[in-house]
């Protein structure tokens, strides 16, 4: 057995293009006693581009309560150990928050290492001020939503928040209908991929936009101008 307490290592991992992984991420995916991904198989994938042989069990959303006190049992007995999510930044609208606060309380040393995450290439794209900006998460898809988009619309700067490409449409319109066609808005999809995609306009436009489109596919992320941000495009 180990001496000294473990450490928690969250290790962000590519979102689209595996180029994106750090010299750092990659060694320590290879240097942890183990690793807890979101999804086996495609931490796996990740993996084997990598060429690392790496031992992974399963922690998600559905079981991250049950085992989290073995995982911190697992660190405190020495143990290193790697978090990952299926793309971006553990904890950021992915498991890992509970992890975190658990290991912290138990006095286990948590590095988090920097990396992909989606909203921030999406943020600076939009060309909207990125000073100062509030992100929303993924927003309720139906209980809830039209309470937010108000409150999102309300907000003085700048709202990021992420969208399926089956409700990105219709979000877009229920701003609209809320008063504010003319609002500055961007959204970016498929980010680092083949067919990446970013788009500044007002929210009539982007509606335009969207529209014209055979498919909509990717994951969104959305970035909404607050409410006194004049436009000089």
């Amino acid at each position: 057995m180990k001496d000294t307490i473990g450490k928690l290592y969250v290790i962000p991992t590519p979102i689209g293009n595996l180029e994106d992984i750090t010299l750092r991420a990659k060694r320590l995916l290879q240097e942890v006693d183990y690793l807890l991904a979101e999804d086996t198989r495609t931490t796996g994938k990740l993996l084997s581009h990598l060429s690392i042989d790496q031992t992974l069990r399963s922690y998600h959303l559905h079981n991250e309560h049950k085992i989290v006190q073995q995982v911190v049992d697992d660190l405190i007995q020495g143990k290193n150990i790697g978090l990952v999510s299926d793309a971006g930044t553990p904890a950021i609208s992915d498991p890992g928050f509970l992890l975190v606060r658990e290991a912290l309380k138990n006095n286990i040393n948590v590095e988090t290492l920097p990396g992909a995450t989606a909203f921030v290439p999406a943020l600076v794209n939009s060309g909207l001020p990125c000073e100062k900006f509030i992100f929303e998460g993924f927003i309720p898809s139906k209980k809830g939503k039209q309470t937010k988009l108000k409150e999102i619309l309300d907000h003085s700067y700048t709202t990021v928040f992420y969208e399926s490409p089956h409700r990105v449409l219709k979000t877009i319109i229920q701003l609209i209908e809320l008063g504010d066609k003319d609002r500055m808005a961007s959204f970016s999809r498929e980010i680092s991929k083949l067919y990446e995609e970013s788009f500044t306009g007002t929210l009539e436009e982007i509606k335009s936009h969207l529209e014209s489109k055979q498919a909509i596919k990717g994951e969104f992320v959305v970035v909404i101008a607050g409410k006194n941000y004049t436009s000089h495009l």
